[in-house]
């Protein structure tokens, strides 16, 4: 089933990145697609609970959904994610 999440934090290609490396560890998990312009994750999972699996691997890195809060914790994990995943991209 294909699913799309709006996530906060999503800012840049280094985001893309990261965010496509770690959902990417998950089982049941595929075609990734991350979008910076309308800060959309969409992917495809094979049932809910994967879904829901990569809802909370999203906040976990820092980009929780549009309905959570994004607090201070979030925003300071997205920018050590933002930056991994641009170092990642230039190697």
């Amino acid at each position: 089933m294909r699913t799309s999440i709006i996530v906060q934090n999503l800012k840049c290609g280094g985001c893309a990145t990261t965010i496509k490396n770690k959902l990417t560890e998950l089982n049941n998990v595929s075609d990734i697609n991350v979008n910076t312009t309308d800060s959309t994750v969409s992917f495809i999972a094979q049932n809910p609970e994967d879904a829901v699996a990569v809802k909370n691997k999203l906040r976990n890195i820092g980009y929780p959904s549009i309905e959570e809060d994004n607090g201070v914790l979030s925003k300071a994990k997205s920018y050590v994610s933002c930056a991994t995943g641009k170092l990642s991209s230039n190697e």
